[in-house]
């Protein structure tokens, strides 16, 4: 049985990059959000509907750093319920964005 206590510590480059995601100012938040909205194609639609329960379930109550916030709620309960493969790929890319101070997530690079 697992010691952790967050469903993201399980990986430790998805517990550092959701770490320093939460210590950046609001406006990378929200690049960041919409990146990991973009998930959505990785994601069933009968998933995506629990994730939008659990928006409403958690919206502005809840008291996880990001449960004030809807888009980033609704962000970071997809990259939950997401593959392991897209949640690491999609952990390094925030990493790389935030240790290069560029919170542009095109495709392009």
């Amino acid at each position: 049985m697992s010691d952790t206590r967050r469903w993201y510590d399980n990986d430790p480059i998805l517990s550092e990059a959701m770490e320093l995601l939460r210590l950046q100012p609001g406006e990378k938040q929200s690049s960041a959000a919409d990146f990991i909205i973009n998930l959505q194609n990785e994601v069933a639609a009968d998933v995506i509907e629990s994730v939008y329960q659990m928006v409403l379930k958690y919206k502005e109550n809840g008291k996880r750093w990001y449960d004030h916030d809807p888009v980033m709620l609704k962000a970071i309960e997809l990259l939950r319920v997401a593959p392991p493969k897209t949640q690491r790929l999609a952990a390094l890319k925030l990493l790389i964005a935030i240790e290069k101070n560029d919170m542009d997530f095109s495709e392009d690079e």
